[in-house]
């Protein structure tokens, strides 16, 4: 039996979606952003989710918890542009039903 979870997506305008992902997909942020068109087609994911570009870096606002940083986004978000300490590269987080509720902001295209 499939579940969705909620996430709270907050676009690069500013204004705050709710949104149900399923969890049996196997997708992540990047993907339900790219699903909901939160974002102008062409600005998230360019990479298609191999933590290539940080077009789909996204800032983390709140305490679930979130598997580790892989040395592949971390390398990543050491050269991208608005990083900050709550930054994560939505292609690398997975759709689980541990991160129910994880709210997050699209950080500004570079």
């Amino acid at each position: 039996m499939s579940a969705d979870i909620t996430l709270k997506i907050t676009d690069r305008e500013g204004v705050t979606h709710e949104v149900q992902a399923p969890t049996d997909m196997n997708m992540n942020i990047m993907e339900v952003v790219r699903m909901y068109e939160l974002a102008p087609e062409g600005t998230i994911g360019i990479c298609g989710g191999m933590a290539m570009c940080a077009s789909c870096q996204c800032y983390i606002l709140n305490d679930v918890e979130l598997p580790e940083k892989n040395a592949d986004e971390d390398a990543m978000l050491w050269e991208a542009f608005n990083v900050k300490d709550n930054s994560r590269l939505g292609c690398q987080i997975n759709i689980t039903p541990e991160i129910d509720g994880l709210a997050v902001e699209l950080a500004p295209e570079s």
